[in-house]
């Protein structure tokens, strides 16, 4: 039996195909986080995968957030599923039960700890010794401690104790349990790139939950001789019940630099500057009896993660059906009769129709913006949009009106920089008076192609004229046509060329040339500051290389340069 975990950030991920990305993985459960996808987005390609059947958990209040999913191969189909770790989400048919003491959390707490969508639950039959066993997997996405967020750090820790909860309750009551996936915490400081940068490193909260959660204080190579003196003091008892292990650091125990999640950002993948906060955690007894390896996959890209693996010795007995859950099931994919209410979600279909056909829902930069409605608030939203864009909002006729009687249309930016045209026809020794009297005139005078000349000599000839009203627009188009067909006398092509580009040069001005670090001697990139505060907006120069350990010279140095205000 081999398991996978992954945070692909984005189903889009797999752009070669969902089966051929989850064929190369080359497991039988293959446990994904961030799928980015709400259910309104899921398409048939991806929920529905030959050879294998998958369970989804989808953010309630967010498109384009969150989301876990769990992919099963056939040889490996679960007789139970459940979807979030409060039992809330599910009707009891198909579930997986044991919720353990939830009296901590309150009725409206735990509905939130479940409402983003981060938890899939499959229970399995196993082989393990001529014994048949059953073993749970919790796929989780933990999440993100926002230092700008105070609340969230708290709705962190109450879902890292609603997990624990959830898995100690399993186990207790006979399970064999694996807890899986991101967990967005770095355990100890060989988990970490640079942990002498963070002030207080064992004191985050994060990590003293860890600490607690997994097999006690004790180094991982131990952990057996620690298991062998407690199973002889008490045989009633499971052995460590509630304590579960870190498969990776249960074989690696000393591995450095073993990180599976980078920032994309700074380019860190490349200098390996990064954090292992993606685990497979199983309880004590279970590795020891059943984990024969377990290692993590940095060369597999398309996310700023890796994937993780773990490998054991029993076999899978499948389930002859899958539990309701089971993607397939779902109305939309099964060619059931569906509600109403799924006929008012908002979706916007002509998107997903003009996608082609190898691309896959759920993108990443489009979605995180949109929400998700209740059927009642977006079918009120889509008709405000309605009468906002429609066309009955205006009255024709005033419209109509509006359109004819308009003597300013828009014009090019060539307009902002040069004197009118009816104003060049005038006398060149008195310029004001001629706009004076070129504005009270109602009659305009058609212009002749010598009268154009004197207003293309003071702009460059390959610029496009913009006159005041639609007729002298057709009129200058005229001459223009009339002009250049007489070639100007003392002037090659290459004297107007280069006149054009010393007059746009002289207008509009590009970003200043980029500075170079003082360590590589080589151009810096422009970031700009996109986190809240007084700073947020601010462009800066930084040293072009990726972000690395300050110890390594191919890494980014410290130079950084704030971009001058009108610069």
């Amino acid at each position: 039996m081999k398991i996978v975990t992954w945070n692909i950030n984005g189903i889009r991920t797999f752009r070669g195909g969902i089966k051929k990305a989850l064929d190369s993985l080359d497991s039988d459960i293959i446990c994904v986080q961030e799928t980015k996808v709400t259910r309104d987005l899921l398409d048939e390609r991806t929920a529905i995968v030959e050879g294998y059947n998958s369970y989804f958990s989808y953010s309630r209040g967010r498109s384009g957030y969150s989301g876990v999913a769990t992919y099963c191969k056939d040889s490996a189909t679960p007789f139970a599923a459940e979807e979030g770790l409060t039992g809330l989400l599910t009707n009891g048919e198909g579930a997986v039960g044991c919720y353990g003491d939830q009296n901590e959390f309150c009725s409206e707490e735990l509905q939130l700890l479940d409402n983003e969508g981060r938890a899939v639950i499959t229970q399995h039959k196993i082989m393990c010794q001529d014994k048949e066993q059953i073993v749970t997997v919790i796929n989780v996405y933990c999440p993100r401690a926002d230092p700008e967020k105070p609340e969230r750090k708290q709705f962190k820790l109450q879902f890292y104790k609603l997990l624990q909860c959830r898995a100690e309750a399993l186990l207790k009551d006979g399970s064999n349990v694996i807890v899986l996936g991101d967990v967005n915490t770095s355990h100890r400081q060989i988990d970490h790139c640079d942990p002498s940068d963070i002030e207080d490193f064992g004191a985050n909260p994060g990590r003293k939950w860890l600490n607690g959660f997994l097999h006690g204080s004790r180094q991982e190579e131990k952990i057996e001789e620690e298991e062998e003196e407690e199973s002889e003091v008490t045989s009633t008892e499971p052995v460590n019940s509630g304590k579960f292990v870190d498969t990776f650091r249960y074989f690696h125990p000393t591995r450095t630099n073993a990180f599976t999640c980078w920032s994309t950002l700074t380019g860190a993948r490349q200098t390996n500057y990064g954090t292992r906060i993606d685990y497979i955690f199983a309880d004590s007894q279970f590795v020891k009896e059943q984990f024969v390896a377990a290692d993590i996959m940095p060369e597999v890209e398309g996310s700023d993660h890796c994937p993780v693996w773990g490998q054991l010795s029993c076999s899978l007995l499948p389930s002859s059906k899958p539990p309701p859950l089971c993607t397939r099931y779902l109305p939309e994919f099964a060619g059931k009769q569906q509600k109403l209410s799924r006929f008012f979600v908002k979706v916007d279909q002509k998107s997903i129709q003009s996608e082609p056909r190898d691309a896959l829902p759920g993108s990443q930069e489009e979605e995180e913006s949109r929400e998700n409605l209740n059927p009642v608030g977006a079918l009120q939203g889509f008709g405000k949009k309605r009468l906002l864009t429609s066309d009955a909002a205006v009255p024709k006729g005033k419209k109509t009106k509006m359109v004819k009687s308009s003597s300013k249309p828009q014009g090019s930016v060539l307009s902002f920089f040069k004197p009118k045209l009816t104003n060049a026809v005038r006398s060149t020794e008195a310029p004001e008076q001629s706009e004076v009297t070129s504005s009270q005139n109602s009659p305009k005078t058609p212009t002749t192609s010598k009268e154009v000349s004197l207003v293309t000599s003071r702009v460059p000839e390959d610029t496009e004229l913009c006159t005041s009203s639609t007729t002298e627009e057709s009129e200058t188009q005229m001459n223009r046509k009339h002009l250049t067909s007489q070639p100007s006398v003392g002037n090659s092509h290459s004297n107007k060329k280069g006149a054009s580009l010393v007059f746009w040069k002289s207008i509009l001005h590009g970003p200043p040339p980029p500075p170079s670090c003082k360590v590589h001697g080589e151009p810096c990139v422009l970031r700009t500051v996109k986190k809240e505060g007084p700073n947020m907006g601010k462009q800066f120069f930084v040293c072009c290389r990726p972000q690395g350990h300050a110890s390594n010279p191919e890494a980014r140095c410290n130079f950084f340069m704030w971009v001058e205000k009108g610069k």
